[in-house]
């Protein structure tokens, strides 16, 4: 799918050395996925899958395919961005164009790298909710109050524009505004950077990761993801065991970088589904809620226009009954209809004309 999460920041909060560690993790065949054109500061990376290891061994696949969800490294914001200054508005154009807001805030100290107008992680988040906040109110006050015999549909939205405006004049980004599905409907075109969903990454020292619960404790509000750049970007080029001991010299289990990109899988409300045969194991990514005759069609609109049905597990139960075939004989699987609401995990095999 063709969602995209933008990664902001101000200065030196080391938000280029995170990038370029998840640069590393991109895809090497990055053109058979359905994004646009790759460029410099775009990355399609693969979304961590230890399922699709289990599956390709148990159907002896030749390969292994994960999804993938794209990040771009948007152009760095300072004070004043949602004026033009610095690059303001190729920053605010690159923004709009994302789905996802993933904030790089600096929670770590070092002398020789010089703060950029902030002495906190709060400081951080607060002058980039500032100038995003402006710059949708630069976008609503462009709006016009329909006149004359305007239809309800024009009148309903500018009762939308007035309430987002009143609460972003106070600060309140438009995510936090208490609206109805159809309100939110209603000003989609406006595509307001404030109404995307985010995610908070604290960049910290490779000395303070041992902290790590003290840390998620003391900004629990954002429910933030803790990372340290210096250590991501020491895992570039190491073995999965390389991996695995550094980790555990520097006092965690898994790469938080690994964290970041399945939390913004999941925060974009994206699901896998998971397919497997001697050929290949694939993760084919959906919008969660996608009926099984929709789903269909990520692998082919063939088999979308001609399903009958659907044969799904799940992946502990393929792996313990070795394959579809003593699945099927053991009558351990499920065959749903087209209205079957796929869910993350599921192993399926589609029947169609």
């Amino acid at each position: 799918m063709n969602l995209s999460c933008g990664i902001v920041g101000l200065p030196n909060v080391g938000k280029s050395t995170l990038f370029n560690a998840l640069l590393s993790r991109q895809v090497a065949d990055a053109q058979n996925y359905p994004f646009c054109t790759i460029e410099p500061n775009t990355g399609i990376v693969e979304v961590p899958d230890e399922r699709l290891e289990k599956l390709a061994k148990t159907s002896n696949s030749k390969k292994i395919v994960p999804s993938a969800i794209k990040f771009v490294d948007i152009a760095g914001l300072v004070k004043g961005a949602s004026k033009g200054e610095g690059l303001g508005n190729k920053f605010l154009s690159h923004i709009r164009e994302t789905n996802l807001v993933i904030h790089i805030l600096r929670a770590f100290e070092d002398e020789d790298i010089a703060r950029a107008g902030s002495e906190s992680p709060e400081d951080d988040y607060e002058i980039i909710v500032t100038e995003l906040c402006l710059a949708d109110l630069s976008t609503l006050e462009k709006q016009k109050e329909p006149k004359g015999v305007a239809d309800k549909e024009m009148k309903a939205k500018w009762e939308v524009i007035k309430k987002i405006k009143t609460e972003l004049e106070k600060g309140m980004p438009a995510r936090d505004v208490e609206l109805t599905k159809e309100e939110v409907i209603l000003i989609k075109d406006l595509n307001l950077i404030t109404l995307k969903k985010e995610i908070i990454v604290l960049n910290v020292s490779e000395n303070e990761l041992s902290r790590k619960d003290e840390i998620l404790k003391k900004y629990s509000k954002w429910d933030p993801i803790v990372v340290s750049a210096k250590v991501e970007e020491d895992l570039i080029g190491l073995t999965v065991d390389e991996k695995k001991e550094y980790l555990k010299e520097v006092g965690i289990d898994s790469s938080g970088l690994e964290k970041l990109i399945k939390r913004s899988h999941e925060t974009l409300g994206l699901v896998d589904f998971l397919t497997t045969g001697e050929m290949e194991t694939r993760a084919w990514t959906i919008q969660a809620g996608t009926p099984a005759k929709e789903a269909a069609g990520a692998i082919h609109t063939d088999i979308s226009n001609g399903f009958i049905r659907a044969a799904v597990t799940s992946v502990e139960d393929y792996v313990s009954h070795n394959g579809w075939k003593h699945l099927k004989e053991k009558g351990k699987v499920r065959f749903e209809g087209k209205e079957y609401e796929v869910k993350d995990g599921d192993v399926i095999e589609f029947f169609h004309n």
